[in-house]
């Protein structure tokens, strides 16, 4: 299966993947290149994700995308400052929903408002995505800690040895998809797949 993971951050959904040929976008190089440590065997580029999915969406059979999720956080409708919701979002699942043939999924937070499009509410996070997904139950998301090595642990991810800045880092965690979540989204993938060719095979050969 090859992956398109957009928006790879550090690759908190990928890290329990296998069996599969991942392309890996992140825009800032200093997170692609501790994503490229953590996952040597994926091909990792240096673009914008947003503009990467529409030039090159038809090389895939699997699409995971991440936009970024400040502008649509319950968080942000506290906040004193008030912005324009990124319609990034928004865009790629209508993109998708339209002109993708293989399976995708769109993951973002809990909005503050009502969600546009109806999505999948799994694990604390919505997804978009054209096959059917059994939801988990709701743990806390990452919230910002003292000590990162807290968020380090529960991930899996070890930091020794790279020169990152505090904070950066713990922004990068705290963004991080659950590895256990990331791996029951992509087998929910495989699972609906295996049920369509096992019912087109049923129709043949009936």
């Amino acid at each position: 299966m090859k992956v398109l993971n957009l928006y790879a951050g550090i690759g908190g959904n990928r890290k329990l993947w296998t069996d599969v040929e991942v392309t890996a976008i992140e825009i800032v190089p200093e997170i692609a290149r501790i994503y490229q440590d953590f996952f040597p065997q994926d091909k990792v580029i240096v673009a914008d994700a947003h503009q990467y999915l529409l030039e090159h969406f038809k090389e895939f059979d699997f699409i995971w995308s991440s936009p970024p999720c400040p502008s649509h956080s319950r968080f942000r409708y506290i906040q004193p400052k008030k912005i324009y919701p990124d319609m990034a979002l928004w865009q790629e699942i209508i993109f998708l929903q339209y002109w993708f043939k293989g399976k995708y999924c769109v993951e973002n937070v809990i909005t503050y408002y009502e969600p546009l499009i109806k999505p999948i509410k799994c694990d604390n996070h919505y997804f978009w995505a054209n096959f059917f997904i059994i939801s988990l139950p709701d743990r806390t998301r990452n919230v910002r800690r003292q000590n990162n090595l807290i968020l380090e642990k529960e991930l899996g991810f070890d930091f020794s040895g790279k020169k990152i800045e505090k904070r950066f880092k713990e922004q990068i965690l705290i963004n991080c998809v659950k590895p256990d979540t990331g791996l029951h989204i992509l087998n929910e993938s495989k699972r609906n797949i295996q049920s369509e060719l096992f019912n087109l095979t049923l129709h043949k050969e009936g």
